[in-house]
């Protein structure tokens, strides 16, 4: 911006000697004035053309023990709950381009020499022909179904009983449970084996060792088997649906974190809770931030812009970020200066981490990411 203002004004004074003197040089200087603005012009409009990619640069972190505009991040209602110190952060990233927004190729640029932004084609990033609407709308669901595998995970993790349901989710085209299962059956038992989760069923299919599974669903209400022959996927038996889960809890924990969307949140929340429900504090006033999704069994699962969120923690102040296993070979190499990474793979495994964080052990002896 500063070079186009000069070139500018150095065209308008250009203009008046010409205006004055009239002679051949002034009209060539100011010929020469003009091409140059015209070209400057031209090059800050190709800049600004949107481009197919996406840029992912560090966002805020929010304190899951703390509040957002005067509402606490997590409030438990039913159950006796305790105050807690220190940081358990979750952190985010923005993202630029794509359906959810334009990006242009000066920023481009700048974030080409940026090592917290990451630049990806659209297509690594969003299906084909997604709209913005439903990317909002996918993140919305996304971020209420970690809500609920949160605080299952942390209840079940502090052996707090409660209900859960196993649904199918969708149907895979082309799957061995086309035309069998639909979006919204309730899986009841696989051959006889009573199933709660998605590993219930995968440990069913596999002591049926590939053959027909009788499977017991709940449809509109009515119970009905229908038979299913799995398919082999890489080292496992599958039935070629997405699953759901459903859930009733014994008492309410209620969330607050504005326009925030997807999986990621899962694993913070769930440590969140768990120090709300227990006397003391996981964190002795230490200030950790992390990422990963969860699941009801407290697995913790790999995200994206893993890069961008260590970042954003660092930024924030934290000083122990939780990364998930699976990220672990996005890590290493990239990690910010002052912020020590703590590998987990588990809910068990992150609350572990951040106790002895607390308790001010040397967290380079806290589970790392390693290459290879």
């Amino acid at each position: 911006m500063a070079e186009a203002e000069l070139a500018q004004d150095g065209g308008q004074r250009d203009a008046g000697s010409a205006r004055r003197g009239g002679d051949g040089a002034s009209g060539r200087g100011f010929a020469a004035v003009t091409s140059a603005v015209a070209a400057l012009v031209l090059g800050m409009t190709v800049a600004s053309v949107p481009v197919p990619f996406v840029v992912e640069s560090p966002g805020p972190a929010y304190n899951t023990l703390g509040k957002l505009d005067g509402a606490e991040v997590i409030t438990i209602s039913g159950r006796q709950s305790y105050p807690a110190a220190g940081n358990l952060d979750l952190t985010t990233v923005y993202q630029e381009g794509g359906p959810a927004s334009d990006v242009s190729l000066l920023e481009l640029a700048r974030s080409w020499m940026d090592p917290s932004r990451m630049i990806l084609p659209v297509r690594a990033v969003y299906p084909e022909g997604v709209t913005r609407d439903e990317v909002n709308e996918q993140n919305v669901a996304l971020m209420k179904e970690s809500e609920e595998t949160a605080v299952a995970a942390a209840l079940g993790s502090l052996g707090i009983d409660y209900g859960q349901r196993l649904q199918v989710g969708s149907v895979l085209e082309g799957s061995p449970s086309q035309g069998k299962l639909e979006a919204g059956d309730r899986i009841v038992s696989v051959d006889g084996r009573a199933v709660r989760s998605l590993p219930d069923v995968q440990q069913a299919l596999a002591a049926g060792a590939g053959e027909p599974a009788a499977v017991v669903i709940e449809r509109a209400g009515k119970r009905a088997t229908v038979t299913v022959a799995p398919a082999k996927r890489e080292d496992r038996w599958v039935l070629g649906v997405g699953v759901a889960y459903s859930f009733t809890f014994p008492f309410e924990v209620e969330f607050e974190l504005g326009q925030v969307g997807g999986p990621s949140a899962g694993l913070m929340f769930a440590l969140g809770i768990v120090d709300e429900l227990t006397p003391g504090s996981l964190t002795e006033g230490a200030h950790v931030a992390g990422t990963g999704s969860i699941s009801p069994d407290g697995k913790v699962g790999a995200i994206g812009g893993i890069v961008q969120k260590m970042h954003g923690a660092r930024s924030a102040g934290a000083t122990l970020f939780l990364a998930p296993a699976e990220n672990c070979a996005e890590v290493v190499g990239h990690i910010p200066e002052g912020l020590a990474v703590a590998r987990v793979a588990t809910l068990g495994e992150a609350r572990d981490a951040v106790e002895a964080y607390g308790r001010g052990e040397d967290p380079a002896r806290l589970p790392q990411c390693s290459w290879g």
